[in-house]
Order: C-alpha cells, then sequence, then structure tokens
C-alpha cells in the first residue's frame, strides 16, 4: 500500500509540473532604457499588467539598458525567437522593409491624428507584412499606440516664435542625408555636431539651436545656454513593440485576448505619462527663466510637401509615400 501511495504522490507530481510547464510561458523584451526613465516605466507597467490580464499564464521578463545586445544583435535574436519583443522604433525594422524608415517624416503631417490615420494606411500596413514575410517580426497591435517623445521642440538661444524665424538659424543637426537637406529646405543654416558636444557648441556660439524630444532638454541642460524653447512637432514617434510572430501564433486565445489588453491600457499609461513628465519639465524649466512657444507648423508642412513630391518625381522615396500622406488628410 505504501508503494501504490508513493507511486500516486509521485505521478500526481509529474502531472502537477507538466500542468505547470505547459501552463506559464515566459518572454525576454529587450530596451534600451533605464529602469527609472518614464519609458523604463510604461515597459514595466506593460509586463505588470500582461501578467494581470493572462492570469499568470504569460509573463514578460524586461531587459533594460540594452543588456542583451545593441541593436543589431537583438533584431537577429528577435528574428530567432530567443528575444521575442524589442520595444524600440519602427525605424529599426528598415532592415527588413527600408521603406519603414520614412514613418517618421519631419513636417509631413498636419498633426498627430494624421500621422495615426497614415500609420494605418494600406501603405504603411503593406510596409509592415513585408517585414513580417521577410523576418518573422511585426508589430504588437495598432503601431501609435504607445507614444514617444511626446513631442519635439527646437531649442536655441534666440526666440523663434514662428516659421519664419528659423531662417538662418545655426541648427546643429546629425549626419543625416534627409535630416540636412530637410532643415536646408526650410531655410536654416545647418552644422553637423555629435549630440554630446551640443551643450558646449551653443555656449561657444557655434550653433544657435538643435532639434530634440522635449524629455530630454532639461536632462542634456539644453536650456541652461538656450533659454528658448518652441515646440515644433517635427515628426511623431511611437516606441515600436515589435514582436516575433512565431512567439505571438503560440498563444492560446485567452492569453492573446490579455496580452492585446496589457498592450491597450499600456497606450493610455504612457500618454498620460509621458506628456506629465514635458508638462512637469517645461515648467520647471519655465521657472529657471526658459521661454516655452508653441509654432504654427503649417507654413513647414507645406514647404516640405513640395520637397516631398520633388522627392517622389526622382524616384527617392517608397511608391506610394507621397499617395498615403494625402489620402491621410483629413477633409477640409
Amino acid at each position: 500500500m505504501k508503494t501504490i501511495a508513493r507511486l500516486s504522490l509521485a505521478t500526481a507530481m509529474v502531472f502537477a509540473f507538466a500542468a505547470a510547464g505547459q501552463a506559464e510561458t515566459t518572454w525576454r523584451m529587450a530596451t534600451k532604457m533605464p529602469v527609472d526613465s518614464p519609458e523604463g516605466k510604461v515597459f514595466d507597467k506593460f509586463s505588470e499588467l500582461t501578467n494581470e490580464y493572462t492570469n499568470g499564464e504569460l509573463t514578460i521578463d524586461v531587459f533594460p539598458n540594452e543588456q542583451l545586445g545593441k541593436e543589431d544583435a537583438v533584431l537577429e535574436q528577435l528574428q530567432a525567437n530567443i528575444i521575442q519583443i524589442y520595444a524600440e522604433g519602427f525605424g529599426y525594422m528598415k532592415k527588413w522593409e527600408p521603406a519603414l524608415a520614412w514613418t517618421s517624416a519631419a513636417f509631413a503631417f498636419d498633426d498627430i491624428d494624421h500621422w495615426k490615420r497614415f500609420m494605418a494606411s494600406d501603405t504603411v500596413t503593406g510596409w509592415f507584412d513585408h517585414a513580417a514575410e521577410q523576418a518573422g517580426v511585426r508589430p504588437l497591435g495598432d503601431p501609435t499606440r504607445v507614444l514617444r517623445g511626446p513631442f519635439r521642440v527646437m531649442v536655441s538661444n534666440k526666440p523663434v516664435n514662428s516659421a519664419d524665424d528659423m531662417k538662418n538659424i545655426k541648427l546643429r543637426m546629425h549626419e543625416n542625408k534627409v535630416a540636412i537637406e530637410t532643415w536646408d529646405t526650410l531655410g536654416a543654416e545647418v552644422i553637423t555636431l555629435p549630440w554630446t558636444e551640443v551643450y558646449q557648441g551653443i555656449s561657444k556660439g557655434i550653433v544657435e539651436a538643435v532639434n530634440s524630444p522635449i524629455a530630454l532638454v532639461e536632462s542634456m541642460r539644453f536650456n541652461e545656454v538656450a533659454p528658448y524653447i518652441a515646440r515644433h512637432d517635427e515628426y511623431w514617434q511611437s516606441i515600436g513593440f515589435m514582436v516575433n510572430e512565431q512567439a505571438l501564433g503560440e498563444l492560446d486565445e485567452a492569453t492573446l485576448a490579455g496580452l492585446m489588453k496589457a498592450y491597450d491600457e499600456t497606450g493610455d499609461f504612457s500618454e498620460d505619462l509621458m506628456f506629465k513628465v514635458a508638462d512637469e519639465g517645461i515648467e520647471r524649466m519655465k521657472a529657471a527663466g526658459t521661454t516655452y512657444t508653441v509654432i504654427d507648423t503649417a507654413p513647414l508642412v507645406e514647404k516640405m510637401r513640395v520637397y516631398y513630391d520633388d522627392m517622389a518625381a526622382k524616384g527617392e522615396l517608397p511608391e506610394g509615400f507621397v499617395e498615403a500622406i494625402e489620402s491621410s488628410r483629413a477633409p477640409n
């Protein structure tokens, strides 16, 4: 009887462990951001909500600070299903579909809603589908759901209150042909300079201004040498939750539903948090003497329409790009 009892107990334990192994899945999520950064808090919230809404069936282990490698290494691991989610800009997917580099084109969109409609267009969806065919990687849900930035500004050592004030301003730019041509088109005097040399560059008069996400202005101390901040919404960005399709397809229906609910609520959380952090930072900088302005970007968008049309005519833009922008505009 004792032998039978021991066998029954052992059998029960085997089945229990097997059930536990089948029930629980762990995903690895790679990010560049520190845990205590606003984006780090967003990723932790996503992990927490996923665990809650899947009843522990799916666990997301977040690896911040590039612990799992730099971009190229992480993208390879994502494609191989070693990493299941990479949270970064969708521009990195140009590795598999070059057109995705244009999802954050400068001054191509009237406002954030225009950009969101563009991102949902058949053209952009087709780009994502092509990347998935090439690599088995695609966005987790709505690609605009988790906001980054949350918006871009020009920080300068002289007032910028309109598009006209940007003409001939000595603007720092990174080594990027399209970015340089963009600001040449808009009338700035473009000077290439490393990001880490911007503070010194402004203080010594080498440049007069720099474009930046609002979230980085205070931490980079740019406002100390350039006390004018103009919100210009140069382009819109989201944090792309790039997911391995095989891993996604292996989830049962209930777990998948919980994951998508977690992603959707993470989007709400990110928007609230990012704007809260931006608003609080702006108020601190204003209290320290910074002047903050929101400019009318319509003249910039109109100038860039001509630029993009010209590039399209030369065959230098992805097929359907300009058409997708135009068809995504809200009716007058």
